[in-house]
């Protein structure tokens, strides 16, 4: 018999208290049979949140464009010409609007990005006033800002932070095929400032930009073996870009490899909230119905995610309807049956 939902533990245990996994062990997970391997990953998430909740959160861009790093998969870079403009910091009320829509379509966490590679002094003064600000309002609140030292991560969470996003976006072999101006160790220095504050994590990657399935099982391997694991883990699919480098060496992800990809990050890391992230709106129902079973709890909402298309909101209520699916309460993906 299936184990009744619960609340996950508030804090993920420290790696000495628990397993290491390694490749060969993720490998192992990842080939099993289908049906077998779904199963194992829905037990282990029924067993840590209702998996009929889904958490609803807003991303939106408060800085786009004109980022100084060369990421090739990112339109906001610099360095391509994908006619993402350059735009100035957002002013408060617009975010705070913004933040006022998302809580009243139902969204309980609010995202904010900005492009830039680590921010100004005078720009995290306006950051930290905008989460407080949308932290009244009763949300969770997230950003993503770049490379944080320790003294920026722990202003971040005097102005009520709760999570940091800072995506690793691939494995340690393959990072060097996609960005050359931040290294991987930039990215967990950063990560560790954030957790050091207090802050919660929110760290995942992308798939599609030609790496292979050991690439992808790695970077969930990293994420697992953290200190503690991230408690939100971004999957995004790589949208498609014209003018960045990945355009040239992106490959198409078998539907079927994305939920199996779901279903090892639910096992991995089984107290974490999982998000179907970017590329979405190049995911068919079935997919979507097939990786909320594997384990994804959490989606973006919203027809615009950062600057690429997401979903309308009427087809994401219209697919919870015929699911059985309701938004997860109170900003988190788990509860009480």
């Amino acid at each position: 018999m299936l184990a009744e939902p619960r609340s996950p533990h508030s804090e993920p245990a420290p790696a000495g208290d628990r397993p290491r996994w390694t490749r060969a062990q993720a490998e192992a997970l990842y080939d099993l049979p289908f049906a077998d391997l779904l199963f194992q990953a829905h037990t282990l998430h029924r067993a840590h949140f209702n998996p009929n909740q889904v958490q609803l959160a807003r991303l939106l861009s408060v800085k786009t464009g004109g980022c100084p790093e060369d990421c090739g998969y990112c339109s906001q870079s610099a360095h391509y010409d994908t006619g993402v403009k350059a735009s100035r910091l957002m002013g408060a009320d617009e975010v705070l609007a913004a933040a006022a829509d998302a809580k009243a379509s139902g969204a309980t966490r609010f995202c904010m990005a900005a492009a830039w590679r680590a921010p100004k002094a005078r720009d995290l003064d306006k950051v930290c006033d905008m989460i407080a600000a949308v932290k009244a309002m009763g949300l969770e609140t997230c950003a993503t800002l770049g490379m944080l030292d320790a003294d920026q991560a722990g202003r971040l969470g005097a102005a009520g932070l709760d999570y940091y996003n800072h995506n690793v976006d691939t494995s340690p072999d393959f990072y060097g095929e996609v960005i050359t101006t931040r290294t991987m160790q930039d990215r967990l220095d950063t990560l560790g400032h954030a957790r050091q504050a207090g802050l919660k994590l929110c760290c995942g990657g992308i798939v599609g930009m030609g790496e292979g399935i050991a690439d992808r099982l790695d970077m969930l391997v990293l994420l697992a073996n953290l200190d503690a694991p991230p408690e939100s883990v971004p999957l995004n699919l790589w949208n498609e870009v014209e003018g960045v480098p990945v355009a040239e060496s992106a490959q198409p992800v078998d539907p079927i490899a994305f939920a199996r990809l779901v279903a090892v990050a639910r096992i991995l890391m089984p107290g974490s909230i999982v998000r179907l992230s970017a590329g979405r709106s190049h995911m068919s129902d079935e997919l979507q119905a097939l990786c909320f079973f594997a384990g994804a709890n959490s989606i973006f909402v919203g027809e615009t995610l950062l600057t690429t298309a997401n979903p309308a909101e009427d087809r994401d209520a219209a697919l919870f309807a015929r699911l059985g699916i309701t938004a997860a309460p109170g900003g988190a993906a788990h509860g009480d049956a």
